[in-house]
């Protein structure tokens, strides 16, 4: 079982491993574009990387001896990631690293603090910098500081007069992470049959979602009230004075557009130039947004099988209709459902991994989709899974040595704390029409997902994001029209919530995968550009093709 982002999940990992040829998760919130949306149980994840070493609750919830207040920013070389970044290499030339500590709980300022790891490249030249140019690519749960610098190319024109800039958010990486189960723990979790079809994998899908919650709530209890989406918008503003901009320059992917939206909602007259990149439905609440997203993960599949059969690019599925290519995804999940395939070291591709790595492949048309076909061909003629199978890790966030991530314990947490209800069998069975309608493939797990926040310790604190933002100058808000993660309809309506005069939406007509930027269109590179450059606001309605 993988966890998984209703509408909109994490551009994080996302970002990094969509465009490097790995896929990422989504359904229910917002995985980065980098991938992004918000994810429930059970459904394709987000792409992260292994999981950090387990970390007491004192600990996770800082302590009172690092102050509130701090002075400037002691920026030095980057150490390697850590487990929870996914370990490796430390950032190349130019990149630097620093700690800022926030507090804990923003109704006790004087409180606890937890650290806030940050990650900057300074503005390259030539031309006047500008000042600070801070992304969030995605989650709730990516991690900003191993993402960053592996788009260093994609970014190089806006480096030129911005300082990079980005952070992991609280609970993720080396921000206070939230811990929650083991490596060998995690595996058996995604093990579990997550479109169960009988009493006893029903009873086994709701025990697996309860022991998560249970586990998450020992490990890290007195750090999960404080991960809401509203305490990272005020962690954004601390970050913003700490770097010495009086505005809020910010770019975000995905997830990223929530925390944008509820930034300018919380500081309209600190916003300076802000771009919501893959948005996420600020009018859907937790399970309208979970079929919401469900809905444009079903188009991403209608427009992969087309393109399958039409042969734009080497597809080794040979089938004549895209109503054939997706049958041979039905039936191989079918059948992997009832007999899941022995890989080496002892797993298994089961159906609900197999479900993860096709979702996954959804994200990016240059490398998801010939990936997956391919994967999916060599399955069928070899009956080998480890290339779904690998497909599958790089999703859930787990690597060759079967650590994981926290991607996902920070995106359940986040998204069960901002919006997340109790949603029980009865319900979930009830909407289960509705949901399989929406899509044959991929429809029963993102129903069983629903159940994602029902044994949560801490209940959602409002139906859906606010982010009305009178007062704000104008806000750049792109749109893909093949989104998978992000449906364009979110665009639309987050323009149109933040104000007039306040969200400008740009369209990218005939868009695939998740998100806009750097993504092949020089129209809506070029738009974003000269609008964070130079200040030119495009005309509301603007469209790239």
């Amino acid at each position: 079982m993988a966890l998984r982002t209703p509408t909109g999940a994490s551009t994080g990992d996302a970002l990094r491993q969509v465009r490097a040829g790995l896929p990422r998760k989504a359904a229910g919130r917002v995985v980065g574009c980098a991938a992004a949306a918000s994810l429930l149980l059970g459904g394709p994840a987000f792409a992260a990387a292994p999981a950090p070493p387990a970390a007491t609750p004192s600990a996770t919830a800082g302590t009172a001896a690092a102050p509130t207040a701090q002075g400037p920013l002691k920026w030095a070389t980057c150490p390697a990631p850590s487990q929870a970044q996914g370990g490796g290499k430390a950032p190349g030339t130019g990149w630097t690293c620093a700690t800022l500590y926030v507090p804990l709980d923003y109704t006790k300022p004087g409180g606890k603090t937890i650290p806030l790891a940050l990650i900057r490249h300074r503005a390259t030249g030539p031309g006047k910098r500008i000042g600070s140019l801070i992304y969030n690519f995605g989650g709730p749960g990516g991690s900003g500081v191993d993402t960053l610098p592996a788009f260093t190319p994609t970014f190089a024109k806006l480096n030129t007069r911005y300082d990079l800039v980005s952070f992991d958010p609280r609970g993720v990486g080396n921000s206070a992470p939230v811990n929650c189960l083991t490596g060998p723990e995690t595996d058996a979790l995604n093990a579990v049959d997550s479109t169960p079809d009988t009493p006893t994998e029903v009873r086994q899908w709701m025990e697996a979602t309860r022991n998560f919650a249970a586990q998450c709530t020992k490990k890290s209890g007195p750090l999960l009230p404080y991960l809401t989406t509203t305490n990272v918008a005020r962690d954004l503003d601390r970050i913003r004075a700490a770097v010495g901009d009086k505005k809020l320059n910010y770019y975000g992917f995905s997830y990223g557009t929530e925390l944008g939206g509820t930034y300018a909602h919380l500081f309209p007259r600190k916003v300076g130039r802000a771009v919501l990149d893959g948005v996420m439905h600020p009018d859907k609440d937790f399970t309208q947004g979970a079929l919401y997203q469900l809905k444009g993960f079903q188009l991403a599949l209608d427009h992969f099988a087309r393109s399958c059969v039409a042969a734009t690019y080497l597809c080794p599925l040979h089938r004549s209709t895209p109503q054939g290519v997706e049958k041979v995804l039905t039936g191989l999940v079918a059948g992997l459902e009832k007999h899941p395939a022995a890989a080496a070291g002892g797993r298994t591709l089961n159906d609900s991994l197999a479900l993860t790595a096709i979702e996954g492949a959804l994200y990016s048309p240059d490398s998801g989709w010939p990936r997956m076909a391919s994967a999916v061909a060599a399955y069928l003629r070899t009956h080998n899974p480890a290339a779904l199978l690998s497909m599958a890790d790089s999703m859930t966030g787990r690597d060759a040595k079967g650590h994981y991530s926290n991607s996902n314990n920070v995106f359940s947490a986040t998204s069960c704390v901002d919006f997340g209800v109790p949603v029980g069998k009865t319900e979930i069975e009830r909407q289960m029409p509705a949901f399989r309608k929406a899509s044959p493939l991929f429809g029963p797990q993102f129903a069983w997902a629903l159940n994602q926040c029902t044994y949560w310790p801490v209940k959602g604190a409002m139906k859906h994001m606010e982010v009305s933002a009178k007062g704000a100058p104008p806000i750049l808000v792109i749109g893909n029209t093949g989104d998978p993660a992000t449906p364009y309809g979110g665009a639309k309506a987050m323009a149109q919530r933040l104000g007039k005069g306040v969200g400008v939406l740009v369209t990218w007509k005939g868009g695939e995968g998740h998100c806009s930027y750097g993504n092949g269109s020089a129209c809506i590179d070029g738009t974003a550009n000269a609008y964070l450059l130079d200040g030119k606001v495009p005309a509301y309605g603007t469209s790239c093709s």
